[in-house]
């Protein structure tokens, strides 16, 4: 299956687009540090699981991409704590990124367990 069909990485391409659009208007001086990291890690959860869909050399090869889809996941969860702390994104806002990033952090995990149960799944 082709990683562009996951509904996952259809769910973090979007939010990533949101954040990318979001962090342009945090403050100039972060736009180099703490907008870029946000960006950089929300960007990565695609990237993983684009290239670890794409070989699918094993199993255990793609569920090591995955795992670091999951990585960035986690980060992309403090970048944003961070962003709300310092008063560059709403409360709102952060709510419905968290909430969304917890939930891809689940389809990750399930993408996890299926790929280790079943091998190489046809339908996910």
């Amino acid at each position: 299956m082709s990683f562009d069909r996951l509904r996952v990485f259809q769910k973090a391409y979007d939010l990533s687009l949101t954040i990318h659009k979001r962090s342009l208007a945090f403050p100039r001086f972060e736009q180099t540090e703490l907008a870029s990291q946000l960006r950089r890690s929300s960007k990565s959860i695609c990237a993983n699981l684009g290239e670890g869909m794409g070989k699918q050399a094993s199993s255990k090869d793609v569920i090591r991409f995955i795992r670091m889809a999951t990585g960035s996941c986690d980060e992309t969860r403090i970048w944003l704590k961070y962003a709300n702390d310092l008063g560059y994104i709403n409360a709102e806002d952060y709510r419905q990124l968290h909430e969304g990033y917890c939930e891809i952090g689940r389809m990750l995990s399930g993408l996890i367990k299926t790929w280790s149960a079943k091998g190489s799944p046809r339908l996910l």
